[in-house]
């Protein structure tokens, strides 16, 4: 009888401390629009996951659900406001209305790569102007943000100049990316990028506004004939936010674990990306895709009106009442204090 009692004062002694482990878990969904086969996927929404699971010696863990399984791109940012998912992907440029201000590292011009457009801009979101003035008064925290490298124009029908772009239907994410399309006297189209390639298929469109990455998640290259090279259209910033009275819930040593992870996410994915750029050109081209150099005759009419952008850019935020010349300019700096 004796022996029973100690067996079974164990067995209980362990269960509850089974139960306690388990209590102490935490597990957050993270919600993003992206194929399971994105760069960005593999790059940082797996990479920075897996590194918070590891460093808090999986006290935390997270339900991933990719390919707008719980929403649509541009509902991410009121998803994770409303608590239907703790973690979310929202790109700027699917929420205007509510963050203007982050579609600064969008702007035609300023840096030729990843990492010198994503570490400035990390700055600005994860404690800088940007961090005080749209994602505090949104109520999320950044986790960590990237920016592509420069976009170019991908389209179905051949062109040899700008001129060529009158009047084309080209797909865009929006926001600053607009005003380019609109500059080269094209019509911009918006819509979440899930829906490009069927649009695309279909003609509604006649190209796209694209960063070379993103051909191939999408299979946009098995549609467009032509694109443009050393271009510098726009860019793209995408971000993944967590809700904050979620954050501030969470023990500080996993606060601490998420910060140190969303820093190395930052320089691990824009790293990853230049890297890839030059094997993903090669790529498309052996897709059967011709590669155009815009004629010099265009350089001074391209120069000029890309320029344009940002400056319009901020004065159309101003007269709004958001600080668009003071964004531009924090940015600027940032890029200027990288190089």
């Amino acid at each position: 009888m004796e022996a029973l009692r100690k067996f079974l004062t164990v067995f209980l002694c362990v269960l509850a401390g089974s139960a306690l482990a388990q209590d102490k878990k935490i597990v957050l969904r993270v919600a993003d629009s992206f194929p399971a086969n994105h760069y960005i996927v593999d790059y940082a929404t797996k990479f920075w996951m897996d590194s918070v699971t590891k460093a808090t010696g999986g006290a935390v863990t997270f339900e991933y659900y990719p390919s707008e399984q719980l929403g649509k791109a541009k509902d991410f940012l009121a998803l994770t406001q409303s608590g239907v998912t703790d973690i979310a992907y929202v790109a700027p440029s699917f929420v205007s209305d509510k963050m203007p201000l982050s579609a600064v590292a969008e702007l035609p011009g300023g840096f030729s790569g990843s990492c010198a457009g994503s570490l400035p801009y990390w700055k600005l979101v994860r404690d800088g102007i940007l961090a005080q003035k749209e994602f505090q008064p949104n109520g999320v925290r950044p986790i960590f943000a990237v920016v592509l490298p420069p976009y170019q124009i991908y389209t179905k029908g051949k062109f040899e100049s700008i001129r060529n772009f009158e009047g084309m239907k080209l797909y865009t994410a929006g926001g600053a990316k607009e005003l380019a399309v609109r500059k080269l006297k094209a019509v911009p189209i918006k819509m979440a990028t899930p829906e490009v390639f069927e649009s695309l298929s279909r003609g509604t469109i006649d190209g796209v506004l694209f960063p070379w990455a993103s051909l191939f998640p999408y299979n946009i290259h098995t549609l467009v004939k032509y694109a443009t090279v050393g271009e510098s259209f726009g860019s793209f910033a995408a971000t993944y936010v967590i809700n904050e009275a979620k954050y501030k819930q969470l023990p500080a040593s996993v606060q601490k674990a998420m910060m140190e992870a969303s820093e190395a996410t930052v320089i691990r994915t824009c790293t990853l990306i230049d890297k890839d750029l030059e094997g993903q050109i090669e790529k498309a081209k052996q897709s059967g895709v011709a590669l155009v150099q815009l004629p010099a005759s265009d350089r001074k009419d391209i120069d000029a009106a890309m320029a344009s952008i940002g400056r319009e850019w901020a004065e159309g935020l101003d007269k709004r009442g958001k600080p668009g010349s003071e964004v531009l300019k924090a940015f600027q700096d940032a890029l200027k204090a990288g190089r």
